[in-house]
């Protein structure tokens, strides 16, 4: 199961109901976050929930909406005794923001590590599978799809037919190859069946409509883009500063057939998102508009649970 918190949902400046850009994903206890703006770690704490057990933060861009909030967040992890590593991702240029940044959170007990993007990069943290895509900003911003992939059903009876030893039968389900003492070799494809549907979700934001986000948004189970504006008169300001409208967040949604669709990183002066809502569902009838602290609960489709 893999919960899906919209930690902010503003963009440009926090307001006092609605804090800037970040989602938080937690998945068999390791949480990673997706941008950092100002008021993140209120926002957790408004859920309830310790920045603590972050593990992984990935970065759209360094406009600061998006990672303000970082210092604050780091400080605070580092008051909660944290030693464990963490992993910083984002575009070209990371360690240095960052670094700039910590000028003000200068030692802290646990180190930062940096993945810097250099183009479309696939990579896999503690059971999420990334990929980082580019889309179309005013300056270099990448979109994120994360999978939570699922291995086919374990064939007991296969394994029994091979005589696989029964000690083996966890390993093998866990992806491992194992040897007997014999030195006889067992993989796991051997009693593992073709991989069942995992879990998909994408988040885009501050990006003109692209191919990119089409492709790797595709079928995914929860679609997460930016609607900088509700109002479609506002199309010719979208494009001048490569962002949004709602309908155009609904068409992406809509092409790439995904299941849901929230709307995020509204304008300050989009004062109710959902007065628009009612247009967005002629295009795309699933779509919600994303407010702080919106939560879902992603599992395995139900056929893929059985036995």
């Amino acid at each position: 199961m893999l919960d899906v918190c919209l930690l902010g949902s503003g963009g440009m400046m926090p307001l006092p109901y609605r804090w800037l850009t970040s989602l938080l994903l937690r998945f068999n206890g390791n949480n990673a976050l997706i941008d950092c703006g100002e008021g993140t770690q209120v926002a957790l704490k408004e859920k309830g929930w310790s920045p603590k057990p972050i593990g992984l933060i990935m970065f759209t861009h360094y406009h600061a909406d998006h990672i303000s909030g970082l210092p604050g967040l780091l400080l605070t992890m580092g008051n909660a005794e944290r030693t464990e590593p963490l992993l910083l991702v984002g575009p070209k240029g990371l360690e240095r923001v960052v670094k700039a940044l910590l000028v003000i959170a200068p030692e802290l007990p646990f180190e930062i590590q940096y993945k810097e993007l250099t183009g479309d990069t696939e990579f896999e943290w503690e059971g999420y599978h990334i990929n980082a895509f580019r889309v179309n900003h005013n300056v270099t911003c990448y979109g994120y799809t994360v999978d939570i992939k699922r291995a086919g059903k374990f064939d007991a009876e296969k394994a029994k037919s091979l005589d696989i030893p029964l000690p083996f039968w966890k390993r093998l389900q866990k992806g491992e190859t194992v040897t007997d003492d014999s030195g006889k070799t067992y993989t796991p494809d051997l009693v593992m069946g073709k991989a069942r549907k995992g879990i998909k979700v994408t988040y885009t934001t501050d990006t003109r409509p692209t191919e990119s986000i089409v492709k790797n948004a595709e079928r995914s189970d929860l679609f997460i883009c930016e609607g900088m504006y509700g109002e479609d008169e506002k199309l010719s300001k979208a494009k001048e500063h490569r962002h949004m409208t709602f309908s155009e967040a609904a068409t992406l949604a809509k092409r790439a057939n995904v299941k849901e669709l929230w709307l995020t990183h509204f304008s300050p002066s989009l004062v109710n998102p959902k007065e628009y809502m009612k247009a967005v569902r002629e295009i795309f009838p699933n779509a919600y508009a994303g407010k702080d602290g919106k939560t879902k609960e992603l599992d395995y489709e139900e056929q893929d649970r059985e036995g």
